[in-house]
């Protein structure tokens, strides 16, 4: 059969008028940045639910359903005041529904209904039919609903969702384990957060694209995945610099595949410069039809370690990190708008940061698109704590949701390192239990390794097992104290039990958390409000402190980078640059002075490598 690429075009002006009839519909923007289609459907908005919360909702046939009484707004979850809702307690399982409906431009080619985020199991039915299940709260997923749906018919879309963050057996990061957020755990997200939109496919048309630079080479590598393959396929590449085509490739389609784009006169990305190269992948039939087209984009830049040292585009990198935890008063674990995300990122580069840990939780794709828009270097991590890794189903829950993490964000540029635990406090001692925590971190390395040339901060903080980056935390409040934890004492470097984690092997060395120091502008968020060691009693004592503290281990010899602890207050945790609801605590000259601030070192280093 013959299918053109006039066809996937056919739907645009179906999907333009839709968008612009529906100027409510929260979060419009396309979500996958990196592998973009043009012809969509958006599903975010106004659905249907009804919580479960005695799990009986598959004897009382609700994925039958034609609707529920109460609505939501999709994508904010049901603990949101976004979502229209705001139950704040414990959900153990809800439904959602809503009616879809197929264009009918979109016949011949299959229908993929994707989910950005969903936490934390859920079942797919479409008039009362199971279309698929999803495990994993924060990794995207598709199912292929063709069969079930016909064109220009309207149906009954239906999601379970079930959600127990108490269990020990899921990922969870910082949701709180009580019905009251405290200490470094908050409101809970349950259910649907992230984007739900529709697209057609061609039955042989992509799948993924793993799209990786190779500056020293001067190309880009890319790694083309298939839904299907048919004879007499091919695939071709084409890198743009602005409009103009820089580079071109094409082969024939198959599972091994790989197209090499040489780059003349490459411009690198970096934070100084962010460019982006624009990639675009187009799959042929034999009859040489257009039959799938998605655009993307890559950066020109290197990452790697040698010794102790972290190299940018081969040049020394000191990171000047802040803690961003991606919450939001509003919406939790879901921003706002798609503005939010780019100003949380403009906000920590006013304060003085180059970068962010992204930490205890997976941020959307869009984030990371802005990250790469702006030059923002950042540690992608996974929401870990929860899952407890001495537990076989944790483990079984834990990889392949961690696997699906890594390869839908490994294309961005910004992201420079992996971390896919934090602080795995449920280490006992010598113990059996011990030897599966290990193995199980292990292992977690190798499939991350094997999925990315990145480097991997194992466990950020603790305990090491086997790290290509070494981090530890410390929230010392006295700048003295914190210096005399750096030095090298019997040849041993800083770290948190040597009896529960191996010693420093010489790699790059951050610490990854510091600081934290509390303070409170106006009122208290809650009654258990808190910060990190005492509270400074001026704003004055706060810089100070703060300065000094950072000099610190600006001064450390061996030091490659820091993570300040953090960008925003959240909930009850008041020790933010800014508050929870982005507005400014401080004087943001003064705070951009102090983490500006580089080593010595590193301005030397960067003034020989512009002689060279």
């Amino acid at each position: 059969m013959k299918r053109t690429i006039t066809r996937i075009f056919a739907g645009i002006a179906l999907g333009i008028m839709s968008f612009t009839a529906s100027a409510s519909v929260p979060r419009p923007e396309y979500p996958r940045p990196q592998f973009e289609r043009t012809d969509w459907v958006n599903l975010n908005g106004d659905w249907t639910y009804e919580f479960d919360f005695g799990k009986s909702g598959m004897d009382r046939h609700l994925y039958k359903s034609e609707g529920f009484k109460d609505k939501i707004t999709v994508p904010f979850c049901p603990e949101s005041r976004l979502s229209g809702v705001a139950y704040v307690d414990f959900i153990p399982a809800m439904w959602y529904h809503r009616k879809i409906q197929i264009p009918t431009d979109w016949q011949g080619r299959d229908v993929m209904l994707n989910f950005g985020g969903v936490d934390y199991f859920c079942a797919v039915y479409i008039d009362g039919n199971l279309v698929g299940h999803h495990w994993g709260g924060t990794s995207s997923f598709s199912h292929d609903i063709t069969k079930y749906v016909a064109d220009g018919k309207e149906h009954d879309l239906v999601v379970r969702v079930e959600d127990d963050q108490r269990s020990g057996n899921q990922a969870r990061g910082k949701q709180s384990g009580n019905f009251y957020s405290q200490g470094c755990d908050y409101t809970r997200t349950t259910g649907i957060w992230q984007t739900v939109w529709m697209e057609p496919v061609d039955h042989a048309g992509l799948s993924s694209a793993y799209i990786v630079p190779d500056l020293d080479h001067k190309r880009f590598v890319i790694e083309p995945s298939f839904r299907n393959l048919e004879n007499g396929q091919s695939v071709e590449a084409i890198v743009r610099d602005g409009g103009k085509v820089v580079s071109r490739a094409s082969e024939k389609a198959s599972r091994q595949v790989k197209l090499e784009l040489p780059i003349k006169n490459v411009k690198t990305w970096s934070p100084e410069s962010p460019f982006l190269y624009d990639v675009e992948l187009t799959v042929y039939d034999a009859d040489g039809n257009a039959i799938d087209k998605v655009s993307s984009y890559s950066g020109m830049r290197k990452i790697h370690w040698e010794g102790d040292q972290l190299y940018l585009n081969n040049e020394p990198c000191f990171l000047r990190l802040v803690l961003d935890q991606g919450f939001y008063p509003e919406g939790i674990w879901t921003a706002p708008d798609d503005a939010s995300l780019k100003r949380d990122i403009e906000m920590s580069m006013d304060a003085g940061f180059n970068g962010a840990r992204l930490h205890q939780k997976v941020f959307e794709e869009r984030f990371h698109y802005w990250a790469d828009k702006l030059g923002y270097l950042t540690w992608g991590e996974t929401a870990s704590w929860g899952a407890n890794t001495n537990k076989i189903e944790a483990a079984r829950n834990f990889i392949p949701e961690w696997e699906s993490i890594v390869i839908r964000d490994r294309n961005h540029p910004s992201i420079v390192a992996w971390t896919p635990f934090n602080e795995t406090w449920e280490r006992p001692g010598d113990s059996e239990q011990a030897k599966q925590h290990d193995r199980f971190v292990k292992d977690i390395y190798t499939l991350t390794s094997h999925l990315d040339y990145r480097p991997i901060n194992d466990t950020s903080g603790n305990y090491h097992v086997i790290t290509d980056l070494w981090t530890v935390h410390s929230y010392e409040q006295d700048p003295d104290k914190l210096a005399d934890y750096f030095v090298i004492k019997d040849g041993r470097y800083p770290q948190l039990d040597p009896n529960k984690e191996i010693s420093y092997g010489g790699q790059p060395f951050f610490i990854d958390e510091y600081g934290g120091i509390k303070w409170i502008d106006g009122a208290q968020f809650a009654d258990n409000s808190w910060g990190y060691g005492n509270a400074p009693r001026t704003k004055e004592e706060l810089y100070d402190r703060l300065e000094r503290l950072t000099d610190v281990i600006l001064a450390v010899p061996y030091m490659s980078g820091y993570c300040y602890t953090q960008l925003t207050d959240v909930e009850q945790e008041q020790n933010g640059i800014y508050n929870y609801d982005r507005t400014k605590k401080f004087d943001m000259d003064r705070i951009k002075k102090i983490f500006s601030k580089v080593p010595e070192r590193f301005k030397s280093n960067k003034k020989d490598s512009k002689k060279k």
